[in-house]
């Protein structure tokens, strides 16, 4: 790996190092999340070793946030820090050789100089998900079921969209998250929405989350609840009912990964990054 440390911004000038932004689009389906494991593949092994081949240089890259395996993503956002020479001679050609060494389900749209305070995990303002479903009884379309579930039973959507508005907000969501030693359950969920596109006969249910940020299988989680109250064997009020708990609630079910798909993450004005990095760090430092 890189001596390199990610808390610490890249200037980009002289002969120092240079910060480069990645925007990456994955099919999680063969892959077993973003973080690297010894023995099976993941989005961050496939990107470092394919990163070192073709610029024969040690990588470690930030993520703005990882996934879970399974879980697919078309707007994902990491960064490395590379010396300003090694930048230089790869930069021309490193998305058309990246395609030639990665497998293809893991592909990089986009590398270029982030601006100065840049971090892609703690400068970022919200990540946003859609989780997509279909409770058409032929189940999800041949050329979509990898990126569809198939649910069994019919669905309320106008009740589930009134359960999902009581959980927005700032909450400890640790009902929701599956424990990691350290970290805060504490979120501030900007946006949760159900809608339904279709005729009946093809419908597809779309739940779209976007947060600060989200802990372990925090999104299936909320779907999850939702589906309960979809179809009816909870109330509307029951998912924010669970934001009293202090631990993960084995009453929430866990909506199965490949339906997940993380869009985007946003950003500040460049002029703002570094503040916004500050504020990040300071507030994950007091909440752990």
């Amino acid at each position: 790996m890189s001596t390199s440390t990610a808390d610490e911004p890249a200037t980009g000038t002289g002969g120092g190092l240079v910060r480069v932004r990645l925007d990456i689009a994955y099919d999680g389906t063969a892959l077993h999340g973003w973080a690297r494991q010894r023995t099976v593949r993941t989005v961050q092994a496939d990107l470092e070793l394919a990163l070192s081949t073709v610029l024969r240089h040690d990588v470690d890259l930030t993520v703005a946030g990882r996934t879970d395996a399974g879980v697919h993503a078309t707007g994902q956002v990491a960064h490395l820090d590379l010396p300003a020479d090694v930048w230089a001679e790869h930069r021309d050609r490193l998305l058309r050789r990246l395609r030639g060494t990665l497998p293809p389900d893991v592909v990089v749209t986009a590398a270029a100089p982030a601006p100065a305070g840049f971090d892609a995990r703690f400068s970022a303002l919200a990540r946003h998900y859609a989780y997509r479903l279909t409770d058409a009884v032929a189940g999800p379309p041949p050329l979509r079921r990898w990126d569809t579930v198939g649910w069994p039973r019919r669905l309320d959507v106008p009740v589930m969209r009134v359960a999902a508005a009581l959980l927005l907000g700032q909450h400890d969501f640790a009902a929701f998250c599956r424990r990691r030693e350290g970290a805060t359950t504490i979120r501030v969920l900007q946006a949760l929405d159900v809608v339904r596109d279709g005729d009946g006969a093809g419908d597809v249910v779309t739940v779209s989350a976007s947060a600060d940020a989200f802990c372990h299988s925090m999104v299936r989680s909320l779907v999850g609840a939702l589906l309960a109250v979809g179809e009816g064997r909870r109330d509307p009020g029951w998912p924010a009912g669970l934001l009293a708990r202090t631990s993960r609630s084995d009453e929430v079910p866990v909506a199965p990964a490949h339906g997940l798909t993380l869009l985007a993450v946003d950003y500040p004005p460049d002029d703002q990054l570094a503040a916004r990095t500050e504020v990040t760090r300071a507030r994950r430092d007091a909440q752990a």
